[in-house]
């Protein structure tokens, strides 16, 4: 005969076992899982290991996917790396060197000349640079030879062929390496702003909830009056409720300033209330159970009886909105980074990115703005399905009458 630990256990079992029975939110677990790792590696997997991607090549400037071209690497006087740790998330390192698109070369003693590829060297030659050899590395990367290189084995170990997967946009830039570093903001804005939702709305949403029917009491002038919890917060909450959501963001936006940090302040100050009226929904109806009943006549407080008690009892619901307030947040940050208000340069947005790119719909290169476009819908459609998901894998009345 199974105790009530197992009955618990074994309801949160069968609930994962519901989730990944549903292939939708299987998918969306993976996208998700898949930009998560994007986010957190960082400029360690980007092929732009530059902080925001932001490596200029005006060389290589609006070329369609699957560009190639040899790149000669030119040391810096002052070279900056990080280490793994520090090219994670935020981070980026600035290369050790820099990068030449090379169209042809030569030598000319020690000096190797390059004419620069500019995309249409058939019709206008490159500008032509002159670099000494001694300026070269004189060993290949990762090489044990002990003996320096010279002459043309010296330009060929510097060459590199690159070519991006997603062309790159008007500035030389790797296409591909942005929508990377776009994922950092996405995620960002979408966690801390569910995150501020929950700390506002848990817990006036309990209070108003339990509240409802007995507000606590004061006594002013010999006489006894209550403290009307739940209509004050509910007032809160209607009042907040009947401004357009979009308005009220860009309205906090511009009050406190343009900036990431500024972002999900907004985006989270909006959020809380639909969280608030899912928790006072909760609370109203477990409050009347047999088990908070027991608490009350044990002579539990009020506070502990919220947290302790009646919250980890309402948290699925909780769970499901804010899967959907995730998706919500990252609609709101694209549209404000779109509207030249959301994340600010050198920062990668990918609102801010189909802001930039737009016009060259018409112009031939259509994907500078359509794959960030996709990158949000992929992105906010796989949490409303995992969202989806969760609701009908933690609906208590489907796991009971299994």
């Amino acid at each position: 005969m199974s105790t009530s630990d197992d009955r618990g256990t074994s309801l949160g079992r069968i609930a994962w076992q519901r989730l990944r029975r549903d292939p939708l939110a299987v998918a969306g677990m993976v996208v998700i899982g898949l930009a998560v790792g994007i986010a957190l590696f960082g400029a360690n997997i980007r092929p732009d290991p530059t902080p925001w991607a932001n490596r200029q090549v005006l060389g290589i400037r609006d070329q369609p996917p699957g560009f190639k071209v040899p790149m000669l690497k030119v040391p810096r006087a002052e070279p900056s790396t990080s280490g793994f740790f520090g090219r994670m998330l935020f981070g980026g390192s600035e290369e050790p060197f820099s990068l030449l698109p090379v169209h042809a070369w030569r030598l000319q003693g020690d000096t190797v000349v390059v004419e620069e590829f500019n995309g249409h060297n058939d019709l206008v030659p490159g500008e032509e640079h002159r670099i000494p050899l001694t300026e070269l590395s004189a060993f290949p990367p990762g090489s044990l030879m002990t003996a320096p290189l010279s002459g043309e084995a010296r330009v060929q170990a510097s060459l590199v062929e690159k070519r991006f997967l997603l062309g790159t946009d008007s500035f030389g830039r790797d296409v591909l390496s942005r929508l990377m570093a776009g994922t950092v903001i996405s995620l960002s804005v979408g966690l801390i702003a569910v995150l501020i939702s929950l700390l506002i709305g848990i817990p006036l949403g309990a209070l108003a909830g339990y509240f409802r029917a007995e507000a606590p009491t004061f006594r002013l002038f010999g006489r006894v009056r209550r403290w009307p919890v739940d209509d004050v917060i509910m007032w809160l909450v209607n009042v907040v409720w009947s401004i357009p959501t979009l308005l009220l963001v860009i309205a906090i936006t511009l009050a406190l300033g343009k900036g990431f940090v500024q972002v999900f302040i907004a985006v989270g100050l909006t959020m809380w209330v639909e969280v608030a009226r899912v928790v006072r929904g909760e609370v109203v109806r477990v409050r009347e159970m047999e088990f908070v009943e027991a608490a009350k006549a044990l002579g539990y407080t009020p506070g502990r009886i919220i947290f302790r008690h009646i919250l980890p009892n309402v948290m699925g619901p909780v769970i499901v909105i804010s899967a959907a307030n995730f998706a919500t947040a990252i609609l709101m940050e694209a549209g404000l980074s779109f509207l030249g208000i959301g994340a600010q340069l050198p920062m990668v947005s990918w609102g801010g990115m189909i802001r930039a790119y737009y016009p060259y719909i018409a112009t031939g290169l259509p994907h500078l703005a359509m794959l960030p476009g996709a990158c949000i819908m992929v992105l906010t459609l796989a949490f409303m399905l995992v969202g989806n998901g969760l609701r009908d894998a933690l609906d208590t009345r489907g796991i009971t009458g299994r």
